[in-house]
């Protein structure tokens, strides 16, 4: 889609228009549950619950974006901040589980070794670096786009980006170019 096609259909969401929403989400669906999936590490329910509050949040506050920047790192940014809360949400049942003597649940997703290498690496990341990462290698977001969703400067995206990649690649076994 055009970015002018994109903008009329922003524009027509702004004034409430469902199915032009409908329709911007199809365009974005994939790459935010992508983005909360990576952040997730293979939690794909919690990812895709993640999503549908991201873009719930997002028709509803669709007033609030501001004409000119990218749709997507507006979602990203929203999706960032539920999974922020989801995680914090989890530390504190982990804390209840532990004083009540109950293990927390495991999961992990079925996928190849390849797939389960990657996840590991991005799962031991640091989150604020993980998000950085999932943004730009991952979900292919310049880094000036990553710092516009997150809020954060572009130096520090790109910091984190060098370094935490520099780090995958040595742990998947990669060459560093």
């Amino acid at each position: 889609m055009t970015p002018a096609g994109e903008g009329e259909l922003i524009a027509a969401a702004r004034a409430g228009d469902a199915a032009a929403f409908s329709r911007l989400v199809d365009i974005h669906q994939r790459a935010v549950r992508g983005f909360l999936r990576r952040l997730c590490c293979g939690a794909h329910a919690d990812a895709d619950d993640l999503a549908q509050e991201t873009f719930v949040t997002a028709w509803t506050r669709a007033g609030a974006f501001r004409s000119g920047e990218s749709f997507r790192s507006w979602l990203c940014g929203i999706a960032y901040r539920k999974w922020l809360t989801h995680r914090r949400g989890e530390a504190r049942r982990g804390l209840r589980e532990a004083e009540a003597g109950e293990p927390a649940p495991a999961t992990r997703a079925e996928a190849s070794d390849a797939k389960l290498d990657a996840a590991a690496a991005l799962g031991a990341l640091p989150s604020d670096q993980r998000v950085c990462v999932a943004l730009c290698l991952a979900a292919e977001f310049s880094h000036a786009e990553a710092a516009e969703a997150l809020g954060l400067p572009l130096g520090t995206v790109k910091s984190h980006v060098a370094h935490e990649r520099a780090k995958l690649l040595d742990v998947l076994g990669g060459r560093h170019e």
